[in-house]
């Protein structure tokens, strides 16, 4: 339990000492004293760092260190009520933020994953292979169609390297225990194909950013051998992107009702698969709306009426769902996003659920048509009435390696990939003073004339 969560048979909240836990840029967190319920102005007053030159400080804030888990709620309320005991609330859960990769044994293989079709990505991928092989003595892993690349076998540097790399095929070899460490050069395609590849354990991946959006790719190959070696010694922060299990159910196929597992995807079934982004559901090539039901946990909830449904992870919240009118979602929060594809309905708004239910998402019995799915844009296939898709969070997450932090690197890919929250800064008053302070019946008039209005 954290260290505000309350303590059982007292409805007080034992508090850490208050002691500022600065982090490596130098920044301490505050933490509001409401959310702590026992903070005192004392307490705070007398916190190493509050005192003194810190006068402008209340006794309404509270220093903490960085957290992105959510404070444990205070379990009393009001005279009577409390949450009952249950031996299924102790659970061990690690702050996001604290996710660092180790190494219990050195790395040995590494999969290198580029980006196909790319003249640019050449030069980059031989150096980096050359240096891997040559520099750090490691086993390269590379895609069998990697070596039928007429440009690539032209490089006079790759022919010297082309006969020590091992090779696979997709779809024919399985990977699974064959690598230690996954390097992507390219754009969000390759972690996205990282993660076809690994229908359960994966690897860590180290994204370099080489292709078009890049909002999953937050390391620049400028200086790779510095970062590369960083990480291959353990110096890394980890982002766990949550993928989402996927089984479809066709219909008159028998399914055993098992009792929910949390290890269940440790055995995938054959008609199961991961994804890092979103499972699509639409109407396909027909001109009916689709008619989709959807339930969770067992219970009926709505039917969508409309081009489709988006069930995605909080990563894919930032790719079709973003496009669609969802919310971006930080991808160490635990939820479920589902997104209507243009509902005929004024009032049908994305909504977030928990990461730990089931969705079931079948073709309604009065659908005029069938439905397609598609899984993080590929294998698409024909769902049918009667037909069901089953989805959940996976226990299987892709460990993504931070080129600073999880919190730097998602607002950084914002602010570049998307351009988040972009526009003119409006203009201070100063600047409008000689007219505000005339009280003219023409002061709007002069402004407008004058063009201070910021678009």
């Amino acid at each position: 339990m954290s260290a505000t969560e309350a303590t059982g048979d007292s409805p007080k909240q034992t508090l850490p000492c208050p002691i500022p836990d600065v982090d490596g840029e130098g920044e301490a967190h505050l933490l509001h004293a409401t959310e702590l319920g026992s903070a005192t102005p004392e307490a705070a007053s007398s916190a190493p760092g509050l005192g003194g030159g810190h006068g402008h400080m209340t006794s309404s804030w509270w220093w903490r260190t960085r957290s992105l888990n959510a404070p444990s709620p205070f379990q009393q309320f009001g005279p009577c009520g409390r949450i009952m005991k249950n031996s299924a609330m102790v659970m061990q859960i690690q702050d996001p933020a604290s996710q660092r990769l180790t190494w219990y044994k050195p790395p040995l293989t590494v999969l290198v994953i580029k980006k196909v079709s790319d003249a640019s990505v050449l030069a980059p991928f031989v150096q980096l292979v050359d240096w891997l092989l040559q520099e750090k003595n490691m086993v390269v892993w590379v895609e069998s169609a990697v070596l039928e690349d007429v440009h690539l076998n032209e490089e006079v540097k790759f022919k010297a390297i082309r006969e020590k790399l091992v090779t696979f095929k997709d779809g024919r070899d399985d990977l699974t225990d064959r690598i230690d460490f996954i390097v992507c050069l390219g754009g969000d395609g390759t972690l996205l194909y990282a993660s076809q590849l690994f229908q359960q354990s994966v690897p860590p991946v180290m994204a370099f950013h080489l292709g078009s959006l890049g909002f999953l790719t937050p390391f620049r190959f400028d200086n790779f051998e510095e970062q590369l070696t960083s990480v291959l010694e353990g110096h890394a922060a980890l982002t766990l992107r949550s993928r989402l299990r996927c089984v479809t159910h066709r219909k008159g196929e028998k399914r055993q009702e098992a009792k929910v597992d949390a290890n269940a995807d440790a055995r995938p079934a054959a008609n199961s698969i991961l994804v890092l982004n979103e499972v699509v559901i639409d109407r396909g090539p027909s001109p009916y709306l689709s008619n989709i039901d959807l339930f969770l946990d067992g219970k009926y909830i709505t039917s969508v009426q409309g081009d489709g449904l988006i069930v995605s992870t909080p990563t894919g919240s930032t790719a079709y769902a973003a496009a669609a009118g969802a919310s971006m979602i930080h991808p160490s929060v635990p939820a479920i996003m589902v997104t209507p594809i243009c509902p005929h309905s004024l009032s049908f708004r994305p909504i977030v659920v928990p990461a730990g239910v089931e969705l079931k998402v079948s073709v309604s019995p009065e659908s005029r048509n069938t439905s397609w799915v598609s899984f993080d844009g590929r294998n698409r296939q024909e769902l049918f009435h009667g037909d069901s898709l089953r989805v959940t969070t996976s226990i299987y997450p892709v460990p993504c390696i931070c080129a600073q932090d999880q919190i730097s690197d998602w607002f950084a890919s914002l602010a570049d990939g998307l351009h988040w929250n972009v526009r003119k800064r409006q203009k201070c008053l100063d600047e409008l003073s000689d007219l505000t302070a005339s009280g003219s019946e023409d002061t709007l008039d002069e402004m407008e004339n004058l063009k201070l209005y910021d678009i």
